[in-house]
C-alpha cells in the first residue's frame, strides 16, 4: 500500500508534499512522490529541476517512511498520476490544488479534478494553508 503525491516545485505541490507524508506515517505506508510532465514546452515550472530533486529527495530521506520519486516525461498527466497509484496498490491520493476563474473550468480539464473522478481509492485535495514546509 502507498500513499501517492502529485508534486510540483511550488506552494501547492509542496502542501500535497507535507500532507502525503503525514499521511503515509500515519497509514505506515510508503509515500510515491510523482511529478510527470508532457514535455510539450520548453520550460514546465510545474516539472521538477536537479535543484528541485536534490532538495526533495533530502527531505524524503529525513522522514520515517520508505518513499521513492517518480519524474518522467509521459503523455497525460492525470493517467501517470493513476497509474503510479495502481501500481503501488495506493490507499490515497493527494494534490494540492491551484485556484481556476469560472472560464478557465469551463475551458480548460483540470488534473485534480480528474484524480477526484477518476482514481480508484480516495482523493485529498489540499490548498496551501501555512502548514508545515517539508523542503523549508
Amino acid at each position: 500500500m502507498s500513499v501517492v503525491v502529485m508534486f510540483s516545485p511550488d506552494e501547492f505541490g509542496r502542501v500535497a508534499l507535507s500532507y502525503g507524508a503525514t499521511e503515509a506515517a500515519r497509514r505506515a505506508e510508503r509515500l510515491v512522490v510523482v511529478n510527470p510532465t508532457k514535455g510539450d514546452a520548453y520550460v514546465d515550472n510545474k516539472f521538477a529541476r536537479e535543484g528541485d530533486l536534490t532538495t526533495l529527495q533530502a527531505a524524503l530521506n529525513r522522514l520515517e517512511v520508505e518513499s521513492e520519486i517518480r519524474h518522467d516525461v509521459v503523455p497525460d498527466i492525470a493517467d501517470a498520476v493513476l497509474a503510479a497509484a495502481k501500481d503501488t496498490g495506493a490507499s490515497l491520493i493527494v494534490v494540492g490544488i491551484r485556484p481556476r476563474s469560472p472560464v478557465g473550468k469551463l475551458l480548460l480539464g483540470s488534473v485534480a479534478q480528474r484524480l477526484i473522478l477518476d482514481a480508484e481509492c480516495p482523493v485529498l485535495a489540499v490548498k496551501p494553508d501555512g502548514s508545515e514546509d517539508l523542503l523549508a
